[in-house]
């Protein structure tokens, strides 16, 4: 289904999650059950704290708090399909994308911009270049940068992971985070969230990155806050160790105590 949308239109789908919420719990429904696309211009909030299967596309721009406290549904942004300029150049959305967001997918076909995946606990984003502030206070999920960055990028970070294109890293806060090359792991998981973005939006940065994806991923830095990276070590020590799931929590929390 197809909704026209405008900039006085607030909380788009936070009232439908609501109802699937209250319905289905934490758990949701599966992926895609309920898929709206909008064009025009959305207000503020648009897909606010949406839960899991509801996914909300838009043609067109977003205001400021997309995907506010996302908490499992998907939210797709891109410019009119008959759109003529470079999207990857132009604002897509505003400031304070996915604050707060638990879980679930964003995935923006353009730029945004101050304050990106603000305490974002769990969701994974993809964009194609932020303002200042990017993943501030960040504790877990996946973000990945495919632009240019502002300022402060990761103050206060202390879980999950980013991926920048081409980091200036002078523009990265580094009290509690450090940056790494992208390894081969890190490049799969990488390049399957950079291929969905490509799936869903249409991307020509994402395009052309995959169309040469070992030459694209020595392009990235992956930020890593260091203490994380130590609890996610000390989990993989345990498993392939063969401890038990307690086991592998009390080595974890022994590494989170000692810093």
């Amino acid at each position: 289904a197809q909704f026209k949308i405008r900039n006085v239109n607030r909380t788009v789908g936070t009232m439908l999650g609501h109802e699937i919420t209250k319905r289905y719990r934490g758990e949701g429904l599966p992926e895609n059950t309920i898929d709206l696309t909008f064009i025009g211009a959305a207000g503020q909030s648009f897909g606010a704290f949406i839960p899991a299967g509801l996914t909300l596309r838009l043609e067109g721009e977003g205001n400021d708090y997309v995907g506010k406290g996302l908490s499992g549904g998907r939210i797709i942004a891109r410019p009119p399909r008959d759109a003529e300029f470079a999207a990857e150049a132009q604002i897509i959305a505003g400031n304070v994308i996915g604050y707060g967001a638990t879980g679930g997918e964003i995935y923006l076909r353009g730029r945004v911009g101050e304050r990106f995946c603000v305490r974002n606990s769990g969701a994974t984003a993809v964009v194609e270049g932020v303002g200042d502030h990017a993943c501030e206070y960040m504790t877990g999920g996946t973000v990945v940068i495919l632009g240019e960055t502002g300022r402060n990028v990761a103050a206060g970070m202390s879980g999950g992971t980013a991926y920048v294109l081409n980091l200036d890293e002078s523009l990265v806060n580094a009290d509690m985070v450090e940056l790494l090359p992208v390894e081969a792991k890190s490049s799969a998981t990488l390049q399957a969230v950079i291929q969905k973005h490509y799936e869903e939006t249409g991307s020509a940065v994402a395009a052309q990155l995959l169309g040469d994806w070992d030459s694209s991923a020595s392009r990235f830095t992956q930020i890593v806050p260091v203490n994380y990276r130590k609890v996610l070590e000390a989990r993989a020590a345990a498993e392939d160790a063969g401890l038990s799931d307690e086991e592998t929590t009390a080595a974890m929390m022994e590494v989170a105590a000692r810093g």
